[in-house]
Order: C-alpha cells, then sequence, then structure tokens
C-alpha cells in the first residue's frame, strides 16, 4: 500500500525521534507535555460572560433598583 504525503511526514518525524533517543538512558529522554484544553478560549469567554456577566447583571440591579 502506498503512502499518503501525511503518513510519510509522520514516518519522517517519527524516525527523527527515534534516532535522537538511541544510545540514551530512559531518564535523559525527555517526553514533550503538551497540554491542550478540552475546552476553546471562546467558550471560556461565553461561560464567564454568563458566570460573571449575570452575578454583575444582578448586582447592579441591587443596587440601582432597589
Amino acid at each position: 500500500m502506498a503512502q499518503t504525503p501525511e503518513q510519510r511526514k509522520r514516518n519522517a518525524k517519527f524516525a527523527k525521534e527515534q534516532t535522537a533517543r538511541r544510545g540514551k538512558a530512559p531518564q535523559e529522554i525527555k517526553k514533550k507535555q503538551d497540554f491542550k484544553s478540552p475546552i476553546s478560549p471562546f467558550w471560556l469567554v461565553i461561560l464567564g460572560f454568563v458566570v460573571f456577566g449575570g452575578l454583575g447583571f444582578e448586582l447592579i440591579s441591587r443596587i440601582f433598583f432597589r
């Protein structure tokens, strides 16, 4: 089966990582810790607006419209 360009690119990246590891102790090999948030920044802003915006509107209504 022929490789797609994406597979070829990933295979080259994997081979490069493996050659970099060759001959090193497991303690010397550092893994990248790429943390990716499960929620996008857009939804965080929306959630913050709903929670804190509602709180703000409630405070304003209690202060000015007793």
